[in-house]
């Protein structure tokens, strides 16, 4: 039992550290385009969910998230941070939200494929829309009466901008994130499962 509880927190203390690697370092987290941002950290929440649980998938999630909320008053990503990111609904919940659903749909479908990089792949992909949804979607909640003074574009075009940011960003992010979470996931899984 103590042998399995330290496993955990050195593999949760493992990917906060790669989550602060990633929020530091632009390249290897955030990839800023105009106004916003590429983000392919939800690869690693999603490996963490994949790995080690949904619950230690929404901490690293969380820790994200937090890290996000922070960098908004003291070393925004863009322009828009500083507004919007200050708001721990629009930067943490998404974020959490992300181990959430990549933990239970790969819990879901890990049985029902022979192969294992199938179910890791969807999972990663839905949990990089999640983020990108929920953060998009939470922002045109919270913020479209601000929207001319934001975004420069009026109230009615508001929901079609942010729905070209999910085309432009968000998809890119979602096929990233199914592409090479299983070519990071299964040897780890396999590692992971001969040690137990």
């Amino acid at each position: 039992m103590k042998k399995n509880n330290a496993y955990r927190l050195n593999m949760l203390a493992m990917f906060i550290a790669i989550i602060i690697l990633q929020t530091s370092v632009p390249i290897l987290g955030l990839i800023p385009i105009g106004p916003l941002s590429i983000t392919i950290i939800p690869v690693t929440v999603a490996l963490a969910a994949i790995l080690l649980g949904t619950v230690d998938g929404a901490i690293i999630g969380g820790v994200w998230g937090v890290i996000t909320f922070v960098r908004a008053f003291v070393w925004p990503t863009s322009p828009l941070a500083t507004i919007v990111f200050v708001n721990p609904v629009v930067s943490v919940l998404p974020r959490i939200m992300v181990g959430v659903v990549a933990g239970v749909v790969y819990q879901q479908l890990k049985g029902r494929f022979k192969k294992t990089g199938i179910a890791i792949s969807v999972a990663a992909i839905c949990g990089s829309l999640t983020n990108t949804i929920l953060v998009l979607g939470l922002i045109y909640l919270f913020y479209k009466g601000n929207a001319p003074q934001l975004y420069q574009v009026n109230v009615k075009a508001l929901l079609p901008y942010l729905l070209g940011v999910i085309g432009t960003n968000g998809v890119p992010e979602a096929i990233f994130s199914g592409i090479v979470t299983p070519l990071i996931g299964q040897p780890l899984l396999k590692v992971i499962n001969k040690h137990k």
